[in-house]
């Protein structure tokens, strides 16, 4: 596989209109291509980092790849995957939102070969003619067919027209930079497609998009600030692997794929837990260092993998036990084990967890108070 294809296959959900023409392109001249992060929070969390890593990957192949920070879209609020409109953001918040991130993206990108920019600077000098030129462009009923209005209008739910504003300033990042490509998670396809329908007719040309897959965070669920299942590129070593090793199994894959370069095939001949301490490692020494991630591998190592572990407190549960459940059998009270959890005295693989719902996971160590161990079969 040479570098051009694997840039385009790994980490990539899909390629539209398809892979063939950009690779060809690109084997042509040097392309440019962009991604845009709206400053919604303070902080990066693993999910972008899949699309960040991909924008250096096209970087270190020698095209020209801009980071653009959505200072001027964030106004707006995208509403992808929204059941109701993002809460209106000050421009406060928006420069606290990003006072930091260039030095959270520096641990993914090399901010020598990536440009750094700020849609606000173009967007927010727009004239109303200029606007409504934009506007002119994509139809309404094309803008309403976005699933989530669609949801929203079948249960009777508003949508809002600066939410329907939202495609179209992002897309016209693209006419504005005159890209020849963007990069985007899954829940960025519609923006991404209003952005290669205004670059076709105001600048009559093609752009590619370069859609890349969203991961699950540390509940199961779709990676979001919302949810508060996140894994950040702050998060103190140990908490980052100790939240990596608590993940379920079947995340291996995606997290493996999308957010290391190691061989597949280095994973798929090992044991779950142990390609899980491999990739917890990897992640760890990212953004860390190795030293760092060694240290945090050592300690749960000794802490949780060689606990001596009594034969008559191991747990055999199947993937779908509740937490609560499983603790009351080893204090023999439910209520017991609700109020261990208020206590923040329960953690899976070194990580406190407080929501009583959580499901148990083969593989995983459970620990409840100071002493009690117990292994998850």
């Amino acid at each position: 596989m040479d570098k051009i294809e694997e840039v385009l296959t790994r980490g990539v959900e899909k390629i539209l209109p398809n892979n063939s023409d950009l690779a060809k392109l690109m084997g042509k001249k040097k392309i440019r291509i962009y991604l845009g992060i709206d400053p919604t929070g303070p902080k990066l969390h693993l999910g972008h980092t899949i699309p960040l890593r991909k924008l250096q990957q096209f970087a270190d192949l020698g095209h020209e790849a801009i980071l653009v920070f959505g200072t001027g879209t964030v106004l707006a609020g995208d509403p992808s995957q929204r059941k109701e409109a993002r809460k209106t953001i000050t421009q406060e918040e928006i420069d606290e939102n990003i006072k930091n991130w260039k030095i959270q993206a520096a641990k993914v990108v090399d901010l020598e070969k990536i440009q750094i920019k700020q849609n606000g600077d173009w967007l927010l000098k727009l004239s109303v003619p200029e606007v409504i030129n934009v506007a002119s462009k994509i139809s309404a009923i094309q803008l309403f067919k976005r699933e989530m209005f669609q949801k929203r209008m079948d249960a009777e739910e508003t949508v809002w027209t600066h939410e329907l504003l939202y495609p179209l300033f992002q897309g016209y990042d693209s006419v504005h930079m005159d890209v020849d490509a963007e990069i985007g998670g899954t829940d960025q396809t519609f923006n991404m497609l209003i952005g290669r329908e205004l670059q076709k007719k105001m600048k009559n040309r093609e752009k590619y998009v370069v859609i890349t897959p969203l991961i699950l965070g540390t509940d199961g669920q779709i990676m979001s600030k919302s949810s508060g299942n996140c894994i950040w590129l702050d998060d103190s070593a140990q908490d980052m692997y100790g939240k990596i090793m608590s993940m379920s199994d079947n995340q291996l894959d995606e997290y493996w794929t999308n957010l290391t370069d190691m061989s597949q095939e280095k994973m798929q001949s090992m044991k779950p837990f142990d390609a899980k301490k491999q990739l917890a490692a990897e992640i760890v020494k990212i953004y860390h260092g190795q030293a760092t991630a060694q240290k945090a591998h050592d300690n749960f190592q000794s802490t949780f993998q060689k606990s001596q572990i009594p034969e008559n407190l191991e747990i055999k549960v199947s993937d779908n036990v509740n937490l609560i459940d499983a603790v009351a059998t080893l204090v023999n009270s439910k209520s017991q084990a609700k109020r261990l959890l208020d206590q923040n005295a329960i953690e899976i693989n070194g990580r406190t967890v407080s929501d009583p719902n959580t499901k148990l996971e083969k593989g995983q160590v459970l620990k409840v108070g100071k002493k009690t161990f117990a292994k998850v079969e």
